[in-house]
């Protein structure tokens, strides 16, 4: 039996939210070419990875998710995308596609944080399961 593939929605980096008191740190996805958006909370690590790649900052030594968009390049491999593809008791899951060279894609579970980290280091499309986007509407990532 074939599984029908499930509707994508393209979103992109639309903001990210640090809050060092409370430990709660907050990315922000807005649809490519619309209005809908997603709220991922996420750890201190991986927030502050993503704001010093999109802020320009260059580490002298490489970062941790540096260093594994330099491993899968040196492997003659890409990121090709992320896909959120799952939402279960308020936790999302994430998958990353990495394509070979000879243009195998190898299909990687990750955390959303460590995806999107990725995603901006390897300018990778971010997309996100259309009934994520429609169920994230019913969560307060403020809780």
């Amino acid at each position: 039996m074939k599984v029908k593939p499930m509707p994508m929605v393209e979103m992109e980096l639309n903001k990210i939210v640090i809050d060092e008191k409370r430990h709660d740190q907050l990315i922000v996805l807005r649809e490519k070419n619309g209005q809908r958006v997603l709220p991922i909370v996420i750890g201190l690590p991986e927030a502050s990875a993503i704001k010093l790649k999109i802020s320009g900052f260059n580490p002298p030594r490489p970062l941790t998710h540096d260093l594994l968009h330099s491993m899968v390049e040196n492997l003659d491999a890409q990121i090709e995308k992320i896909i959120i593809d799952k939402l279960e008791e308020n936790t999302f899951h994430a998958k990353l596609f990495i394509k070979s060279k000879s243009g195998e894609v190898k299909v990687i579970d990750a955390r959303p944080s460590d995806s999107i980290a990725l995603a901006v280091r390897a300018h990778a499309p971010i997309f996100v399961e259309e009934e994520i986007v429609n169920k994230s509407a019913n969560i307060n990532p403020e809780q």
